[in-house]
């Protein structure tokens, strides 16, 4: 019988809302949770255990160490430094590259042989640094990238077309952050471009586009003014990120993979589409942008390799 393990490391806001995603979805048969607060992990076992009469399948949930990573077929890092009301996603980058060096060499002290997803932020640079810290092959570690935000996009752009997100077909690549970029010269609402309904109906206005993308840019920094920190909408992509791995779907996501070439980009980590089964990203897909959106993805990549530069004499900004 094949037993589906998930390591969670962090069980703050996201963590815990993944772990709870995690339960009521079914998505694994084994939960570890690891938190440098181990009395907050032991209390989030107990919490998620009482609730198990009410699961869709039964899911064994313990609390740990990092030396139980030694047999994980995932492992969630959700832990870090959060993101403050007016702070960046890059300005958490000195924090949390110490904190994430100490967690990957103990993951991999385990003997931990998986793969490794990253949630925390920023975490293209994050998760270009577990690929380093770890040693493991780059199809072994993703990061959530622009998962929520492509999520965030296809919700607006159904709002605004009054159609289900889910016959929205468009993505949001780059960094996961400021300098992200939409495509539009792909997206479509079933099979109908999206620029060409626009052409083609008055009611819809091509300047309505910026306005979404712009509320998709800035959806984070209102909700953590709001209530100080997302956290549901990333837990559920997380989920999705581990039921495509677990059920080797060949999905195809927007994570953050390591540019190998593709898109004439390498030695980083973006967001790009890119597709997913039990062995972790099996290929990146390579959208056809026009000339303008090239640019902007060019942009955006030099934004995260100016970050990584300092830290990793690879990576020289193009």
């Amino acid at each position: 019988m094949s037993i589906n393990k998930v390591a969670l490391i962090g069980t703050g806001f996201v963590g815990s809302s993944y772990a709870f995603a995690l339960i009521n979805q079914g998505s694994a048969n084994e939960l570890l949770m690891i938190d440098i607060n181990e009395k907050k992990a032991q209390g989030d076992v107990k919490d998620l255990n009482h609730g198990k009469v009410f699961a869709p399948n039964p899911m064994h949930i313990r609390s740990g160490t990092y030396e139980d990573c030694m047999d994980m077929d995932i492992v969630v890092i959700c832990a870090g430094a959060n993101q403050k009301p007016g702070e960046t996603r890059l300005d958490l980058v000195e924090k949390n590259l110490k904190i994430f060096k100490t967690i990957v060499d103990q993951v991999m002290k385990s003997g931990f042989d998986g793969i490794f997803v990253v949630a925390t932020n920023p975490v293209d640079i994050l998760t270009y640094a577990t690929w380093k810290f770890s040693g493991l092959p780059k199809e072994r570690v993703i990061g959530s990238g622009t998962i929520l935000d492509t999520a965030r996009f296809r919700y607006s752009l159904g709002e605004y077309f009054n159609v289900a997100p889910r016959n929205v077909h468009a993505y949001i690549i780059g960094e996961h952050g400021d300098s992200e970029l939409p495509v539009y010269s792909s997206a479509s609402i079933g099979t109908i471009p999206v620029l060409k309904l626009i052409e083609k109906n008055e009611q819809y206005n091509k300047d309505d586009l910026d306005n979404i993308f712009s509320q998709t840019r800035n959806a984070a920094y209102e909700i953590i003014e709001s209530k100080g920190a997302t956290y549901y909408g990333i837990a559920m992509g997380l989920v999705r990120i581990t039921n495509a791995i677990f059920k080797n779907e060949n999905s195809i996501l927007t994570i953050s993979a390591h540019l190998d070439g593709e898109y004439g980009n390498n030695h980083v980590y973006a967001g790009v589409p890119a597709v997913i089964n039990r062995k972790g990203i099996r290929e990146i897909i390579e959208i056809d942008l026009n000339d303008e959106e090239q640019r902007l993805f060019d942009n955006s990549v030099n934004v995260l390799k100016g970050i990584l530069a300092p830290y990793f004499e690879e990576v020289k900004p193009n």
